[in-house]
């Protein structure tokens, strides 16, 4: 008998669900990709992640190819090549890890009408029906959602799905070439690539992640987000490696700082589950009375943000980190969600565009929940009051400038102190650091101060237009 196994967010061999049910199933495995129009007419996609997901299709056909199989990649509706398959290969089931974005929903569903399509878990430890209050709804604050998921029990490493040394061959069938791509320098694709980068963070950052991962100008994350969001390591290896590591912790701080990078993998599922139940957020404001806000959206405010030239060092910095390689430190996508929503009063839903184009890890479920977080109308929402002050977030977590000096290099001349509000700097000085603002450098687009105002009266309104009278 022969199973397909269809590959979404897996490109993994090690720990993978669907795999390991489809070699369960049949005695001939077929692993296809689909690359599916509806992606590749989407303008949220950008050609980052499409370099990204390309190259790890190389690697993974490469693995396969080791092991006895391969790769079978076709284009179309995935209705219509699964059809075809199953009719050619003589398949009697079809194995995929389960996704639960809008999309993705709505797809399966409507194939497993009329395909014997079966959804196994992986792409979350704990699916999204799973980590429930005791009434049955799905919680909708962080907090209370960590706590009933550690009450829960944790995955050891005797649950990992094994890696196969054989794989059944695969029939011989036609198969489309991957895509010409070139790997992206600073994230290399590949299951290879993310198990080094997984093993080089257990061993010398993640007992430090407490301490460093503010910092946008240290190395002090583990840069395996678009592994997780491309299933090159399953998020279950990576929570079995943060508990094994916590249990070998020897120190107080040490214990708490990987509790804290596993803190951000609940996070993960947290938002997952949030997509999962309530998928209107993609389209608008988890709280609707946020929908009501009246933006100013000034598109050269905007440009100027999404190019890194708003005058603010930090938000400059971040934004060209962005757009150089595909990625952006935590911190720093608060510093600019916030900037974006808070001081030019743009619509969060077009920062949240602009990063699903730009990202090599961009996910709709954590970008979605990051960008609602910060602009005050998600879940677990910071208040809308709660507003960055970009200048005072540059001095605390870039101190010495050494994050704004990496991306905006213009300003390299202008000491620790004064880098973060060059602005302020009288102007013989400025010439003497090399960056005449105004000049060589822009000044500020806006004054935080007074738009810090202004956006607390559009929250204020939005909240008043629709209380009850």
């Amino acid at each position: 008998m022969a199973a397909i196994w269809w590959i979404r967010r897996d490109l993994r061999l090690i720990d993978n669900q669907a795999l390991e049910e489809a070699l369960k199933m049949g005695t001939s495995v077929v692993p296809i990709f689909i690359l599916d129009p509806f992606f590749q007419k989407s303008s949220y996609v950008g050609s980052k992640r499409w370099q990204f997901l390309y190259h790890g299709l190389q690697l993974l056909r490469q693995d396969l190819e080791e092991l006895g199989s391969r790769l079978i990649l076709r284009s179309g509706l995935p209705e219509t090549i699964l059809l075809n398959l199953v009719k050619e290969v003589g398949a009697t089931a079809v194995f995929a890890e389960e996704d639960y974005s809008p999309y993705a929903r709505k797809r399966d569903a409507q194939l497993q009408s009329i395909l014997p399509l079966t959804l196994v878990s992986g792409l979350t430890y704990h699916h999204p029906t799973d980590v429930l209050k005791k009434d049955g709804t799905p919680y909708t604050v962080f907090t209370p959602y960590k706590r009933r998921w550690l009450e829960r029990p944790l995955p050891r490493r005797n649950h990992l799905a094994s890696i196969p040394s054989q794989l059944p061959s695969c029939p011989n069938i036609a198969s489309e070439a991957i895509p010409s791509h070139s790997p992206l320098s600073y994230f290399p694709a590949g299951e290879a690539e993310a198990q080094q980068r997984l093993d080089t963070f257990r061993d010398n950052l993640m007992k430090r992640y407490g301490s460093l991962r503010d910092y946008p100008g240290t190395v002090g994350t583990s840069g395996l987000s678009p592994y997780l969001r491309f299933g090159m390591l399953s998020s279950r290896e990576a929570i079995v490696t943060a508990v094994e590591t916590r249990a070998k912790a020897k120190s107080e701080t040490a214990v708490e700082s990987v509790q804290t990078w596993l803190d951000e993998l609940i996070w993960r599922e947290f938002y997952q589950s949030i997509i999962y139940h309530f998928p209107h957020v993609t389209k608008g404001s988890f709280r609707p009375v946020y929908d009501k806000i009246q933006w100013r959206n000034d598109p050269a405010e905007f440009e100027a943000w999404c190019q890194g030239q708003t005058g603010y060092p930090i938000v400059d910095a971040a934004m060209r980190q962005l757009s150089q390689t595909g990625w952006m430190h935590n911190r720093a996508r608060m510093i600019v969600a916030s900037f974006l929503v808070k001081d030019l009063l743009i619509d969060w839903r077009w920062g949240e565009k602009w990063f699903m184009q730009q990202l090599v890890d961009g996910d709709p479920a954590a970008n979605n929940g990051g960008w609602q977080w910060a602009a005050g109308t998600g879940t677990d929402a910071a208040p809308y009051f709660r507003i960055f002050n970009p200048v005072s977030q540059s001095k605390k977590f870039d101190p010495e400038g050494k994050y704004i000096r990496e991306f905006v290099p213009e300003l390299n001349g202008y000491p620790d102190k004064e880098i973060h509000s060059p602005e302020l700097t009288p102007p013989l000085l400025q010439k003497r650091y090399g960056a005449t603002i105004g000049q060589d450098y822009p000044h500020p687009i806006v004054n935080h101060k007074e738009a810090r105002l202004r956006t607390l009266d559009a929250y204020k309104t939005a909240k008043e237009a629709v209380a009850p009278e």
